[in-house]
């Protein structure tokens, strides 16, 4: 037995050995295997965003231009009054200065027909430009407007022109004129500005995100001024001052716990709470900011105390040597310290609730707004609940808009991101 073991043990430790190569051999390939299966979740991962982005830049481009058309305007005096210029009739004055250009468009019908090229709020484009100007009562002059929603989808090919009539918004006639008025240079399609600047509107070439956006910084502004110093007291008392004990783990728990509850039940808490019981103004980012930070104040608390744990206790045990109280090592030194940290988890929150629908959704922030919010009181949307609303609308113009909007909603989403990322790696403090 003794003369037997040295043979044995030199079997199986011999790297040479056939067994051992063997071992060997598959321990690559495991090794090989797991490595190819990590990249074929990313390389998976990574394609499904790029398909997700690509089919949205694919039918959202089109949002981020707007063709207009430019034409000669005549303000008949005899149709608006110098006193009362916004009471004039201007809806004729559009009709007779755009059909002049075109002497073949007599009958009614014809100039009905040539008249839908432009936007239906054709009449209130140029009401506003003399109210701003009485000046212009009797003169001729240029001016420049977004063309309706069917003619803006047909200069960008949605609708193509070699499908029957029938089958288009655009009759033949139509593309006739419309032709005509890219022949003379009067058709072009420059940045669509008023997808940012323009508020809701019912006729997806006026329609823009600018409430949406002014709705959404008022949310996520009184979502900060809530969530942020709450959670930061919350976070230091726990982890500071609270004594380690039952009640302290209960709360804990419900603290990790409130961190994974679906966003529409905060909803339901807000609609339940805020609106119901204290009666207080619907629609409002007010309400909204509320109810999202009540979704945001776990996240910001667990942020914080993992940075605050990330503070070696040699600075705290060195403030108190020193003679500093309790606050003031924390105040002073561990605060100050862990800031980077809560930032980053901070700003993560934040774009979390920027993303949420439903809560906002049950709590009425998904109004038809056609002017940007005044302050927190005023009716308002927000960008995740104008996507929704565009969505379910039945204009086809209002297909390209939602793309769009969720490609700005994901801009921002990503730069708040970066925000964290830079925050993060600047101010990041190695022990």
């Amino acid at each position: 037995m003794t003369d037997s073991s040295p043979t044995i043990a030199s079997a199986l430790f011999d790297w040479n050995s056939p067994r051992m190569r063997g071992r060997f051999v598959a321990r690559h390939k495991a090794d090989r295997r797991l490595q190819i299966y990590g990249l074929t979740a990313i390389g998976t991962a990574v394609l499904l965003i790029a398909i997700l982005i690509g089919s949205l830049v694919a039918s959202g481009y089109h949002s981020f231009v707007q063709t207009h058309v430019s034409f000669e305007v005549f303000v008949d005096p005899s149709k608006v009054s110098a006193d009362a210029p916004e009471k004039g009739n201007y809806r004729q004055i559009v009709r007779d200065s755009f059909t002049a250009a075109f002497p073949d468009a007599t009958s009614p019908r014809d100039k009905r027909a040539l008249t839908d090229i432009l936007t239906a709020d054709a009449p209130y484009i140029i009401r506003d430009r003399v109210v701003a100007d009485p000046s212009l009562i009797g003169r001729r002059f240029e001016i420049t407007m977004p063309v309706s929603d069917p003619f803006d989808q047909f200069e960008k090919g949605v609708i193509p022109r070699d499908v029957p009539e029938e089958q288009r918004k655009v009759s033949d006639k139509q593309i006739v004129w419309f032709d005509a008025l890219v022949a003379q240079d009067r058709i072009t399609t420059p940045f669509n500005t008023g997808l940012f600047l323009n508020a809701d509107s019912r006729f997806p070439e006026l329609a823009g995100l600018a409430g949406a956006i002014v709705g959404s910084f008022y949310a996520l502004l009184v979502c900060f001024l809530i969530s942020f110093p709450v959670g930061i007291a919350a976070a230091v008392y726990l982890e500071e001052f609270a004594r380690k004990g039952r009640w302290s783990d209960i709360l804990e728990v419900n603290i990790n716990n409130l961190a994974a509850v679906p966003s529409v039940v905060f909803g339901l808490l807000g609609l339940a709470v805020f609106l119901n019981f204290f009666g207080m103004p619907r629609s409002t980012p007010l309400v909204g900011g509320m109810v999202l930070s009540l979704m945001t104040l776990p996240t910001i608390i667990i942020a914080t105390r993992a940075a605050l744990k990330a503070v070696p206790p040699s600075i705290r045990e060195a403030a108190l040597g020193i003679g500093a109280s309790k606050h003031q090592v924390i105040l002073h030194h561990v605060l100050p310290l862990a800031m980077p940290g809560i930032l980053t988890g901070t700003i993560i929150g934040m774009a979390q609730a920027l993303g949420e629908t439903a809560p906002l959704l049950l709590i009425g922030m998904n109004a038809f707004i056609t002017s940007p919010p005044g302050g927190v009181l005023e009716s308002a949307t927000a960008l995740p609940t104008q996507i929704f609303i565009w969505a379910d609308s039945p204009e086809r113009g209002f297909v390209a808009r939602t793309s769009a909007a969720i490609l700005v909603l994901i801009g921002f989403l990503i730069a708040m991101n970066l925000v964290a990322v830079v925050m993060r790696k600047r101010f990041e403090r190695r022990w």
